[in-house]
């Protein structure tokens, strides 16, 4: 006698996107970001944020970064830092995003964690018309040969920190200073080179947007002023600011 196995289909389900809290903290100077990131990661179990920034001035040498490229820094501070890469350039009109998230819970290695920041920073650039790209020598994203946007991270204990730069509106005279990602004579672009006038504002809304989708995340409501006072925050990260531009 023939015996039919019968089984209930089970339904797929989609993983439901982690929460982030989402900071802005404006105009920052880099030590003070940086110093609070480490922190922020060095708690028992520290929130997943992504953190929205713009720096002073200052060049800043990754743990690959080497001194020869940086050929004139002029008055413009100099910081070794613990991110992965190069030597780059933070200034005014650049938005600088640093996501501290847990990798692991995440389920996201390193590369294509890398893969995804730079995947979310080229759907930004096409809903300003532009077509950007990779470009193998060096991370990154490119326009036309040129690099608009800088990746540099670092994990630790599976937690991430340091992150991407983009260029909106800076002045790019630093940039021929240095030897741009430890590359001799690699252009260097922005939006409002290219046509685009954004505002830092508006980069950093796409930024967020296209990050969460990639990475799996979904965006909390900002904090109201009376939550943010009631909470202990002994690691918190600098008092959010309003944009210089």
């Amino acid at each position: 006698m023939a015996i039919l196995m019968v089984t209930a289909a089970v339904p797929s389900r989609t993983p439901r996107p982690r929460p982030l809290r989402v900071r802005r903290l404006g105009w920052c100077p880099y030590l003070e970001a940086w110093a609070a990131m480490r922190a922020h990661n060095a708690g028992a179990e520290p929130a997943e944020e992504l953190w929205l920034a713009e720096h002073p001035p200052v060049f800043t040498l990754g743990l690959a970064g080497r001194v020869e490229h940086l050929r004139r820094p002029g008055s413009i501070p100099v910081l070794q830092t613990e991110r992965g890469g190069q030597v780059s350039y933070h200034g005014p009109g650049q938005l600088l995003a640093y996501p501290l998230l847990n990798l692991v819970a995440a389920c996201l290695g390193v590369r294509r964690y890398v893969y995804l920041l730079e995947q979310a920073l080229i759907e930004v650039l096409a809903e300003a018309g532009l077509e950007a790209t990779r470009d193998a020598r060096s991370r990154g994203v490119y326009v036309d040969g040129a690099k608009i946007a800088a990746v540099g991270i670092r994990v630790q204990r599976g937690r991430s920190s340091h992150g991407v730069a983009l260029n909106v509106h800076p002045d790019l005279e630093p940039f021929a200073r240095i030897d741009p990602c430890g590359c001799p004579g690699l252009p260097v672009t922005s939006l409002r080179r290219l046509g685009v006038a954004w505002s830092l504002e508006r980069a950093a809304a796409l930024l967020i947007k296209h990050l969460s989708v990639l990475l799996g995340y979904a965006p909390l409501p900002p904090v109201s002023p009376r939550e943010a006072a009631a909470r202990p925050a002994p690691l918190s990260p600098p008092s959010e600011r309003p944009w210089m531009s």
